[in-house]
């Protein structure tokens, strides 16, 4: 039962973590380039148009949704399990999410060692 408990915390952090990296990317990328920003209107302003950014809200929400999962999924399961199967799915999670949500070019090599990556979860899993 704890395994069971176990995979699905970590599938709630994977989930919860490409979520909240997808939304904080569209988010900065809305805010726009953070250092002219400061240089031009000053740190505030930097401070003022992220937070005031719904999609930079909704990643921070997701993200501490992962680390909250992270908490429990550590007291069911060992670190050695919990720490590289979420952070390998999250790797793949996050290369899919941007080919699809941000429509960035995620390259043969990326893919690639996203295959090498869910081989190794393999291993770990079984």
């Amino acid at each position: 039962m704890n395994a069971l408990y176990t995979w699905s915390a970590i599938t709630t952090i994977v989930f919860a973590s490409v979520v909240g990296d997808v939304l904080m990317s569209r988010a900065m990328k809305q805010v726009g380039d953070v250092g002219a920003l400061w240089r031009q209107s000053g740190l505030l302003t930097v401070i003022r148009r992220t937070l005031s950014n719904p999609s930079f809200l909704l990643g921070v929400t997701a993200m501490a949704v992962a680390f909250f999962s992270l908490l429990f999924a550590l007291s069911w399961g060992d670190v050695s399990l919990v720490a590289p199967a979420a952070a390998s799915l999250t790797f793949i999670g996050n290369a899919i999410a941007a080919k699809i949500f941000l429509h960035e070019k995620v390259d043969r090599r990326r893919w690639v060692a996203a295959m090498l990556v869910a081989a190794g979860v393999a291993l770990l899993a079984g």
